[in-house]
């Protein structure tokens, strides 16, 4: 299956593409099955499963609230996020939800939505959603998993004899990041160049630049607007935003005055990476890139490059994506990018990849250098929990987004300093990278049973 670059980045809202995001869209696309099958006008009252990580960080991650905005159709891409505490407020007080934002519907919060610890087998993300007509008859149930990044597959799409079958042949097909440089030293091509002659069969060229430059323009909306914004952040923890007291101190001095690659602009990446994750932390617009609990880190590297190198030019932006998704579609097709099923390595370890790769090749790097800074900036996040304190997105998720996003600049900065010959391979750290999922106990994959979600509250 060819993974897009709108598969992975994908606008939605904070604070979790798993939790949030994934939920929502599976709550809509069970309400327009209902529609298409004819079955909408027999609903009067529906029940809400959520298992596993769901229901373990579902509380923190606002998945409850998520899956009824999606039950009253809304969907990630185009929803208002100051809409949703009003009306989750108004379904608690009402008791009633408007079904498909058409037939309001009887909805006890605390009987028709259930918190299940049990994991099902598929994945650790699973929700299961029922309807009933008058006489409580069953009239459809259906289980979705939320598998990372806003991806999510129903029961059947599970089955390897229900996915959907390729009908497009691309020009350039790849599984590995082998098979990938294999391809670009066959046709004289970068990373980028393959990426878009794929997504170019998908979809007109003008359709993927406008579509990229929008989902740029998004980021720098969320950029904006955690520096902007400033207070506690929601959920009890009591975290303050800090981007705006930073960025009110790196603008006390001259821009001339930020070198490149220096500790001043690694200033400006915290700053960036810190605004994005506040930004998501508090439920606010977002790219998923590929993750939100790793949204910071892409932006923070690419608005670091725009705003401070000197020879930064429009064309970088699409070169910047293209790059990054071949890492992406890597880690999904071969490991995963949900923190669910193989810890935090999955979100902030791919998005500090795809990062460096993306900065590499717009620097000039060839094929093996883009690789080998993906391979850099993979290697040294192995092994990272996905431990969030309270079940939200905020510690140590937030500082942890700054911290890659400067480590994806010192993989670039390594590559492009050897000549792409390196001793471990991306293929192996992606394959390292899904089996140390494997091994890793539950507690340290979302689900705020282990590590610093424990510690910190003992403490």
């Amino acid at each position: 299956m060819n993974i897009s670059v709108f598969d992975l980045f994908k606008i939605g809202i904070g604070p979790s593409s798993s939790h949030t995001v994934g939920p929502m869209k599976a709550a809509y696309l069970f309400i327009q099955e209902l529609e298409a099958q004819g079955l909408f006008d027999a609903v009067d009252s529906v029940n809400i499963q959520l298992f596993g990580s769901l229901s373990a960080t579902g509380a923190g991650h606002n998945t409850h609230n998520a899956v009824v905005m999606g039950l009253m159709g809304y969907q990630p891409e185009t929803i208002n996020p100051t809409l949703i505490e009003p009306t989750i407020q108004a379904v608690c007080e009402t008791n009633t939800l408007v079904f498909g934002n058409k037939k309001p519907i009887a909805f006890d919060w605390d009987t028709q939505l259930v918190f299940d610890d049990r994991v099902l087998d598929y994945h650790p993300n699973a929700m299961t959603l029922a309807v009933y007509d008058r006489a409580s008859q069953l009239i459809k149930e259906k289980t979705y998993y939320s598998i990372g990044g806003g991806f999510v597959l129903d029961e059947y799409e599970i089955q390897d004899d229900h996915w959907p079958q390729e009908t497009i042949t691309l020009p350039y097909e790849y599984a590995t990041g082998e098979q990938l440089l294999a391809l670009c030293k066959q046709h004289h091509l970068r990373i980028s160049d393959i990426v878009l002659a794929n997504e170019t069969v998908l979809r007109p060229y003008a359709d993927v630049k406008a579509s990229i430059f929008k989902l740029w323009g998004v980021m720098q909306e969320c950029i904006v607007n955690g520096i902007e914004n400033t207070g506690i952040l929601p959920g009890g923890l009591n975290v303050k935003r800090r981007a705006s007291a930073l960025h009110q101190a790196l603008t006390a001095t001259s821009e001339a005055d930020v070198i490149y690659s220096s500790l001043s602009g690694m200033d400006w990446v915290n700053l960036f990476a810190l605004a994005v994750n506040e930004e998501n932390a508090a439920g606010g617009r977002m790219v998923t890139a590929p993750t939100n609990g790793a949204a910071g880190i892409i932006p923070a590297v690419l608005a670091y490059h725009m705003r401070f190198h000197p020879k930064a030019k429009e064309d970088d932006v699409m070169t910047f994506f293209l790059a990054a998704t071949a890492v992406g579609a890597l880690c999904k097709k071969n490991a995963s990018i949900s923190g669910a099923e193989v810890g935090c390595q999955g979100e902030v370890g791919s998005a500090s990849a795809m990062a460096a790769a993306g900065l590499t090749e717009i620097l000039g790097g060839s094929p093996e250098q883009v690789e080998n800074a993906a391979e850099i900036a993979l290697e040294h996040n192995l092994g990272l929990t996905c431990d969030p304190v309270g079940g939200l997105v905020q510690v140590p998720c937030i500082e942890r987004n700054a911290i890659a996003a400067v480590k994806s600049i010192n993989a670039a900065n390594m590559a492009l300093r050897g000549d792409g010959q390196h001793f471990i391979s991306l293929d192996k750290v992606i394959r390292t990278m899904r089996d140390t999922g494997r091994d890793m106990q539950d507690k340290y994959k979302e689900t705020s049973r282990g590590g610093l979600a424990v510690n910190a509250i003992e403490c």
